[in-house]
Order: structure tokens, then sequence, then C-alpha cells
């Protein structure tokens, strides 16, 4: 599929070539919430969530080894996977950003492509229901 005929997907609403691979999802499909993605189709399911640091390291997990997700609001989100854990610190994480978008039900369904860490100016300008992400940190 080319460029041109993704664009005319998106604006006329064609039904994808059958060579287009309906149940993958491009990252550029996701739309962007600030600090993390969202993907818009009713039944859009990503393979992996990307975590995304300030200073560019970066770290993707196939949701399909996610044993469980816990969200602790003094603690954030936890991701446990196996021999790693993942902490996804910050506010507004368990809140609607939008209605019925929230990064803790986003990813509980495998609708969010990517999570960033928010950048200082971002945290400073954030509004007290906003969702920011402050830290990202795994083990090894």
């Amino acid at each position: 599929m080319t460029v041109t005929d993704k664009l005319l997907d998106k604006y006329t609403k064609r039904v994808p070539s059958p060579d287009a691979a309906s149940a993958e999802v491009e990252v550029d499909d996701a739309e962007n919430l600030g600090c993390f993605g969202w993907l818009r189709g009713v039944r859009d399911r990503s393979i992996m969530l990307e975590l995304r640091k300030k200073d560019g390291h970066a770290l993707a997990v196939g949701y399909s080894w996610l044993e469980r997700v816990e969200f602790e609001p003094e603690e954030g989100i936890t991701l446990h996977l196996p021999g790693r854990k993942v902490r996804i610190k910050g506010s507004g994480l368990n809140t609607d950003c939008r209605p019925t978008m929230r990064l803790f039900d986003g990813i509980i369904r495998h609708r969010v492509p990517w999570i960033r860490e928010s950048d200082q100016n971002e945290l400073l300008q954030a509004a007290a229901t906003a969702v920011s992400i402050e830290s990202i940190q795994w083990d090894v």
C-alpha cells in the first residue's frame, strides 16, 4: 500500500487493500494524547508496548508477556513481566484524559502502543487532572 493509498483510505473510509494486514496497526495510527498513544479503532490492539525515557533509552515489551498490571495511587502503574518489573510513575494514571480514555485501562486492553516520560516543561504546565509521566523504570 502506498502513502497515497493510506491518505485516501484515511479521508474516504475506503476498505483497505487485501495485502494490508488488518490485525496489525502502525504506531502512526495511534492518537497522540501527550505522554501516551491510543489506538483509535474499537478492535485495534497493539502487539508491543514501547516505553520511552527522556534520555532516548527505549524498551519495547510484548503485551503477550504481561503477567499482570497493577495500579496503586501512590506508586503508579506496575507491569509484571517474567523476570522484570516496569514502574510507571506520574499523575492522572487512572483518570480520564478524554471520555473513556484512561492510561491504565488502555494498557489492560492493549490499546496503548507507546508511553513516554514527560519533559520538565510539560510537568510544570500540566493541569492537576492531566496525565503526566514523571518516570519509567525497569529492572534488568
